[in-house]
Parts: C-alpha cells; sequence; structure tokens
C-alpha cells in the first residue's frame, strides 16, 4: 500500500471513531426510542466501517470477516427492535 492510501486510512479511521463516540453518546442520551434505534443502526455502519478500515491497514482478511458477520446480527437487530417499537411487543 502506498503511503498516501496509508496516511488517509488513518486519517479515515480517526474521523469513523470520533463520529462513533458521538452515535454511542446518541444512543445512550436518545430523545425518544426511534432516536435511539437510527443511532444505533449508525453505530453498527461505523463499526463495520472501522473494521473495513482495520483490514486494509493491517493487510488481514480476519477482520473483514467479523465485519459481515457483524453486519448479518445488527441488520436482524435493528429489525427486531424495530418490530418492537412499532407494536410495542416482540413477535
Amino acid at each position: 500500500m502506498t503511503e498516501l492510501l496509508l496516511i488517509v486510512a488513518y486519517i479515515s479511521l480517526g474521523i469513523h471513531t470520533v463520529l462513533l463516540s458521538y452515535a454511542i453518546w446518541r444512543v445512550w442520551n436518545g430523545e425518544n426510542p426511534i432516536d435511539r434505534l437510527l443511532a444505533s443502526e449508525l453505530v453498527g455502519t461505523l463499526v463495520l466501517s472501522v473494521l473495513v478500515l482495520i483490514t486494509l491497514i493491517e493487510r488481514s482478511n480476519l477482520f473483514l470477516d467479523v465485519a459481515l458477520g457483524l453486519a448479518a446480527l445488527s441488520f436482524i437487530g435493528i429489525i427486531a427492535f424495530a418490530r418492537y417499537a412499532a407494536d410495542r411487543r416482540m413477535f
């Protein structure tokens, strides 16, 4: 990997980490359940992007496999929470 791409990846990793901390704060201090639902979806997306950036930096496919598994679990969890928020019952 070239030096410029590595520098950009590290800068992007730092920006994503800052955004992730703000999104976690929003999940914790959300005004209503829908706000928390959107913030938790954002947390899942940002964690996936951080794992992909770590994969690019470390050149290891292990983090990419973890990211794919986390994406599947995040999708199922968000669907279940959205259904609970809409109907006030789980299934």
